[in-house]
């Protein structure tokens, strides 16, 4: 379990291309601070398993339904990723309740910048639509965010918003990104379990 606070930007620094899966090696500092194998680290949002480590960097492996649901599919050596520790039982929540479980991708459409914030929109599938609402909590790139804005349903391009402060552009690789990148998305697992439960309801017979 994670909150979407980003520890710090690291690199995937080597790809081994297995039968299924792929196998990750990521540098990083602040989130190898006391890691054991076994542990979980979330890589942009995906979490991930620590099956070998040393000082500065971790190896984790992929497996194949996670890189066809996120942009780990297309990850290179070089390309900076954000990581954060599982969270510690009894610690703060400054975000909120993230699985690193990614639910799709989602491309930048538009990045506009002002004097003391950016507003980014991103694409949005109509699949996942209807689990975002405005000032809801989404989780993009393993950032925790906040939706600023959102499309009205009637639509036929749905998309959301967010508005990041300059700390987050700094901090995260959301300050990188551009027209055209893709992210990873996680909706709010409350809204995730509430579309579910109401899936299994039974149909009301309207005018009978």
């Amino acid at each position: 379990m994670f909150t979407g606070l980003i520890e710090e930007r690291g690199t995937i620094t080597a790809i081994e291309t297995l039968p299924d899966a792929v196998r990750l090696t990521v540098t990083g500092q602040k989130a190898l601070s006391g890691a054991q194998q076994g542990d979980s680290i979330a890589v942009s949002g995906v979490c991930l398993t620590v099956i070998e480590h040393d000082a500065t960097s971790f190896t984790a492996d992929v497996m194949q339904q996670t890189l066809d649901m996120s942009t780990l599919s297309g990850a290179q050596v070089g390309l900076a990723v954000n990581l954060e520790r599982a969270a510690e039982l009894g610690s703060r929540l400054g975000g909120h309740i993230v699985q690193g479980h990614v639910d799709g991708t989602a491309v930048v459409l538009s990045i506009t910048p002002s004097e003391d914030w950016t507003v980014i929109r991103f694409s949005l599938s109509r699949e996942l639509a209807p689990l975002l609402v405005d000032k809801g909590s989404i989780t993009v790139d393993g950032v925790s965010l906040t939706v600023s804005n959102i499309s009205d349903p009637s639509e036929s391009d749905q998309w959301f918003e967010v508005s990041l402060i300059p700390e987050t552009l700094t901090v995260t690789t959301l300050g990188l990104r551009a027209v055209g990148d893709a992210v990873n998305l996680e909706t709010d697992i409350i809204a995730r379990q509430v579309a579910r439960m109401l899936a299994f309801l039974p149909q009301q017979n309207v005018g009978a």
